[in-house]
């Protein structure tokens, strides 16, 4: 049952509270969202790396944004706490605290010049040097060019810059940014990526990033969450979360494109694929016999020339789609339809004939109930590589 907020005392207000270089803790204690008959956010804890950035990760509605408006102050969770250094801040609105957001449509107050902008958090604090500060902001923005326009002069990718630089002049401890890129084109959502890469390393504040896009989560680095129809499936360092999936369902929200999926069954070598190869993989005990396996293998795991211990599998071009440097090869083969993301620019007629090949150490196995059971080491890795079982958590 949802706990009477009303009982809740909460500290006397956020806002200011918090001096520069003091980093915030925040966690979330068993936290659940309803509305209506509606479950968006099933029960979850999570407790947010301090001074780092946390990526949300997941398909549209999968409960991101929800998730932030709790973490905001913007919604209350129905069960649950919200704690912020040890303090129970459930129910506290977000005019006191001291959070910055930034949204997917950029936010500017049209009346004021970009530099009236980014100065009014500061203004608010009272705080000295203004102009100086907001020509530091700026350039670090590379919009220090503009602080003499309107908003309305700017282009969509200036205008956001301009609500990314108003954030972190607010110098918030926690900056909460709801997929701030997505409506803006290719070439400048790589720019702003790698550019807020940079900005979020000074560590000064806990950053939740919001996107569905697993590429970004990996350019970003720092932790990711992964997010499935209102559930926490999988939080840890975002290279680990990458590398081991604890699930199927994390295996296919982290893939981009998304891994593909083989039937198969445990042998006595290992497992067994269509078509009759074989992995040679010693299973841990608990699915070394069993049946109603998924092998999993990442699209750039699949290549068109072979090594001396490849598995190869032939099969018929169904579509071939050039992205940059890189080509999706679509094909119909025995072990199904595969996905391959070959490197370099490649041209093939439709129904053409095609042999693929993969590095059985590559491959992923999820046992019949979805599960990771065997992931590949990992090279060059901080820790030991993920073996079976030693992924824990999730659903």
């Amino acid at each position: 049952m949802p706990r009477n907020r009303a009982a809740v005392s909460h500290p006397r207000g956020l806002r200011g509270s918090y001096k520069k270089g003091r980093v915030m803790q925040l966690a979330l204690d068993s936290i659940s969202k309803k509305v209506g008959p509606e479950t968006w956010l099933h029960e979850m804890s999570l407790a947010l790396h301090s001074g780092a950035v946390t990526v949300l990760l997941g398909a549209t509605q999968a409960g991101k944004t929800s998730l932030m408006r709790i973490m905001a102050g913007l919604d209350v969770p129905t069960a649950g706490r919200v704690m912020v250094d040890g303090a129970d801040v459930t129910g506290m609105p977000v005019r006191d605290r001291n959070v910055a957001m930034v949204y997917q449509q950029f936010i500017n107050y049209p009346s004021m010049k970009v530099a009236a902008n980014i100065a009014s958090p500061l203004k608010l604090r009272g705080e000295k040097n203004i102009d100086a500060r907001v020509r530091e902001i700026a350039s670090r923005l590379h919009i220090d060019m503009f602080l003499d326009r309107y908003p309305a002069e700017l282009s969509g990718g200036q205008q956001q810059r301009v609500a990314l630089a108003r954030a972190l002049a607010k110098g918030a401890p926690l900056m909460l940014l709801d997929e701030p890129l997505v409506n803006l084109d290719y070439k400048l959502r790589e720019e702003l990526r790698e550019e807020l890469t940079q900005l979020f390393a000074a560590g000064q504040s806990t950053v939740v990033y919001a996107t569905t896009e697993p590429g970004e989560a990996l350019l970003l680095g720092g932790y990711t969450a992964v997010l499935d129809e209102g559930r926490l499936l999988q939080y840890g360092p975002t290279a680990e979360v990458f590398h081991a999936p604890n699930s199927l369902r994390v295996a296919r929200a982290f893939s981009d494109p998304p891994m593909n999926l083989i039937a198969a069954a445990a042998t006595a070598r290992g497992v067994g694929l269509p078509g009759g190869a074989e992995l040679p993989l010693a299973l841990p005990a608990g699915v070394a016999h069993a049946a109603g396996l998924t092998v999993g293998v990442r699209a750039s795991a699949l290549r068109l020339h072979a090594r001396p211990t490849d598995l190869s599998v032939a099969g018929t071009v169904e579509l071939a789609e050039i992205s940059g440097s890189d080509t999706f090869v679509h094909a119909s083969t025995p072990w199904g339809d595969l996905v391959a993301q070959v490197t370099g620019v490649h041209y093939f007629e439709l129904g053409t004939p095609i042999t693929l090949h993969l590095d059985p150490a590559q491959a992923y196995v999820f046992g019949a109930d979805g599960r990771l059971a065997w992931a590949p080491a990992r090279q060059n890795a901080d820790r030991a590589p993920a073996r079976p079982n030693a992924v824990q958590g999730g659903r």
